[in-house]
């Protein structure tokens, strides 16, 4: 069983889960000089009107909760990293890009998609436990959302720690 536990981060717009944040919301092209995957948790979200300061903010163990078509955009794989290096354990969403999808199943981060959730239910800052399993997200012994299940190779991928591991296996 799996099971993420947190702080959350509704990242809205408007009153709602704000949909295509694209790779350069995430992570600016500006950093892209930068190969230290230590050093780009830093610059997460620091072209995202209104999560600027994000980075600062954000703790391990946080999960990010966002709308539909996450990650849209470029292939760059910083945009997945930096999420890794702050810490975040995963991102749950309405959607995603196809290639950042990928780029997070391949690096074995977790990426969750929302198949229902009470958004009046939650705020910035709540503590959750999403289990992978039941796919169940909790707060306060209460189910407030349920996810897609995870594919048996994105489990298998996640629990080698990358898809390279996981290919050493086969």
């Amino acid at each position: 069983m799996t099971v993420y536990k947190g702080r959350i981060w509704l990242i809205f717009e408007d009153g709602q889960l704000m949909d295509d944040i694209d790779t350069d919301m995430i992570y600016h092209n500006k950093y892209l000089a930068i190969t230290d995957k230590s050093q780009m948790g830093q610059y997460t979200f620091d072209n995202l009107k209104g999560y600027e300061d994000f980075a600062k903010k954000a703790q391990p163990q946080d999960i990010v909760i966002v709308g539909a078509n996450f990650g849209s955009g470029s292939s760059r794989q910083q945009a997945v990293d930096c999420f890794d290096n702050l810490g975040v354990t995963c991102i749950l969403a309405n959607s995603y890009g196809a290639i950042y999808k990928r780029n997070a199943i391949n690096s074995g981060y977790p990426i969750l998609t929302i198949k229902e959730l009470d958004i009046s239910a939650l705020s910035t800052g709540d503590i959750v436990s999403i289990d992978t399993d039941s796919g169940t997200m909790e707060k306060d012994g209460l189910v407030i959302g349920r996810t897609m299940p995870l594919s048996t190779v994105q489990k298998d991928i996640l629990a080698a720690g990358n898809v390279f591991e996981y290919a050493k296996g086969l």
